[in-house]
């Protein structure tokens, strides 16, 4: 519940915006927003990966001290990547006139480039909370996060984008000093022990964190790079739309979160204690309640969507209305595949998944350059359906050999 109100809360942020400012302005925020996170996911160290694979390998082992050690890197390298992303963003606020044609961005930029090294403390709270199976606690971290981010689009739009931002920041540093304290007391309840090295491990670890964090980066394109893409080959407007027909995107994908991250935590754990039947069984469970989902949402939502577009949102965005259902389609296609970003890290593989993610990627961008030039956020809509569909075939058939044979994985012992 923690997770799907979030994700309602995040929706209503967006509405709350929309409302609030011009179609214009709406659209620069709109991009500073996936400005901001495109450049805070793809430059930040997906550590959290790192932490919850190997972290249930030392816990299985009874290996504390190099447990601690892995978590102290973590920490470190999890604050680095969190500065690297607002300086990359402070940077792009610079050069963003000689990009995108709806100016007015170079202040809001400047603003929410704060966000990446005030939250990057979270991702290191939310890994402990998971590795001691507290899901329950990181839901509700979601939310609060969350119900604070509305509050300040909310009250900041209403003054205006760069308000809005100001407000978001402030919303954000509450936000990581409640995960913060949380996640610390989850850590210090585990066994305290002489911090060692890593020893043998250190080149495995490290090339599981660059293989991840490429992988989640790449992963992020999918979400915010349309949207930057679109402001740079279509009208001003088309950004406000696209933002808007992204909403089934976000409510799809938090509708499986939380399965998908009790697999992450469960399959990994059964992978490292030798249970790899398990933890395919527990893949194909979620396929198909997924595709089940799918089939019953789509035409229903389908019908529903100019009504409701026009009625959350105002009759000023009915442009969105043909975007919103076609990434409604895009939506279903990458609901049924979610598993792709967690199972290949608990199996040791993500490496596979940075594989899928690149052919993606390589669709993708051309996709929507040329569609949303075309056709404005309905033809990026359409690129990312193409997307989507090309990454699904690759993991169908991935998903086929596996069923038909299974691979033996080892546990870590």
């Amino acid at each position: 519940m923690g997770i799907y109100g979030s994700a309602l809360l995040g929706i209503l942020a967006s509405i709350a915006a929309a409302r609030e400012l011009s179609r214009i302005d709406f659209s620069r925020f709109a991009l500073v927003y996936a400005i901001t996170g495109l450049l805070q996911l793809f430059l930040d160290l997906t550590i959290e990966e790192v932490v919850v694979k190997y972290g249930n390998r030392y816990a299985a082992r009874g290996d504390w001290g190099r447990f601690h050690r892995l978590l102290s890197v973590a920490w470190r390298i999890k604050l680095a990547g969190g500065l690297l992303g607002t300086l990359a963003v402070g940077v792009t606020a610079l050069v963003s006139p000689w990009i995108w044609p709806i100016g007015g961005l170079v202040v809001p930029l400047l603003v929410a480039g704060l966000v990446p090294v005030i939250q990057a403390p979270e991702g290191m709270a939310s890994a402990v909370l998971l590795l001691r199976n507290r899901y329950d606690i990181r839901g509700g971290l979601l939310l609060w996060a969350m119900a604070l981010r509305l509050a300040a689009t909310a009250i900041g739009a209403s003054y205006g984008v760069v308000e809005a931002f100001a407000a978001i920041v402030v919303a954000q540093v509450i936000s990581t000093l409640t995960a913060s304290a949380i996640g610390l007391a989850a850590y210090r309840r585990y066994p305290d022990a002489p911090v060692q090295p890593l020893g043998d491990d250190v080149g495995d670890v490290r090339a599981f964190a660059i293989q991840s964090t490429i992988a989640s980066g790449l992963t992020s394109l999918r979400g915010l790079l349309p949207t930057v893409l679109i402001g740079v080959v279509a009208r001003p407007a088309q950004v406000g739309y696209f933002r808007i027909a992204q909403a089934p995107q976000t409510a799809f994908a938090s509708l499986s979160a939380p399965a998908r991250l009790v697999l992450l935590a469960e399959q990994t754990r059964d992978i490292e204690h030798g249970r790899a039947d398990r933890a395919f069984r527990l893949l194909r469970r979620y396929i198909l309640a997924m595709a089940v989902i799918a089939i019953v949402v789509l035409p229903v939502a389908w019908e529903l969507t100019p009504a409701l577009v026009r009625w959350i949102y105002g009759a000023r965005y009915a442009g969105a209305v043909m975007a919103t259902r076609l990434m409604l389609v895009a939506a279903c296609i990458q609901l049924v595949f979610g598993w792709s970003k967690s199972f290949p890290v608990s199996i040791g593989r993500p490496g596979l998944r940075t594989l899928g993610q690149l052919i993606e990627i390589s669709v993708l961008v051309p996709g929507v350059i040329v569609l949303a030039s075309i056709y404005g956020a309905a033809g990026a809509a359409a690129g990312v359906i193409v997307s989507s569909s090309v990454l699904g075939g690759f993991w169908l058939v991935h998903f086929l050999r596996w069923h038909a044979s299974p691979p033996v994985l080892e546990a870590a012992g």
